[in-house]
């Protein structure tokens, strides 16, 4: 648990720093190329850190779903070849009332179940963030190494497949608005 608050706080670090901050150097104090995250917060983020991203200051999420389904999708937010003062593309989109409530239902019944941490932890990660009204209520699941199983029991791989089968479902149930 230790482990995911430290991963969690350094991507707060990240996505802070790459957002801008006032400084008294007027060189310095500049609006930052990238986008706010959006406001109000978002009900569900998901995102990936991509292997090699630790000196990139430019992570945001890949998806942000507000409580009424409203949907921003970044396609291009890990991008390789996107330069780290080129924002990422944002289209604006809704997801289906009946996965939104699965999602809510499935996100909190992987709060309950270990994801287990393989022994190759120096590649990517990938997040949902749910985080509703209540901050008490807040679910954070973090995968590290998804693509890897080294180390994992029987148990932990399978919630780390529910895992990506919930990431994959609300990526492809982005519907992008007309």
């Amino acid at each position: 648990m230790r482990v995911t608050k430290a991963v969690l706080s350094a991507v707060l670090l990240i996505v802070a720093a790459g957002s801008g901050a006032a400084t008294a150097d007027p060189a310095l104090d500049r609006p930052s190329a990238l986008p706010p995250i959006a406001a109000p917060l978002a009900l569900f983020t998901l995102t990936t850190i991509p292997d090699g991203w630790q000196a990139r200051t430019d992570l945001r999420p890949q998806l942000e779903i507000f409580a009424d389904g409203r949907a921003v999708s970044s396609p291009d937010a890990v991008a390789a070849e996107r330069r780290p003062e080129t924002p990422p593309k944002r289209i604006d989109g809704h997801i289906p009332p009946d996965v939104l409530n699965a999602a809510l239902a499935e996100t909190e019944a992987l709060a309950t179940v270990d994801l287990g941490v393989p022994t190759a932890t120096d590649q990517s990660s990938r997040i949902i963030d749910f985080m509703p009204q209540a901050p008490s209520e807040d679910v954070h699941l973090v995968v590290y190494s998804p693509d890897t199983t080294a180390g994992l029991g029987a148990e932990q791989q399978a919630a780390r497949k529910r895992f990506a089968d919930l990431y994959r479902k609300l990526l492809d149930a982005f519907a992008q608005d007309n």
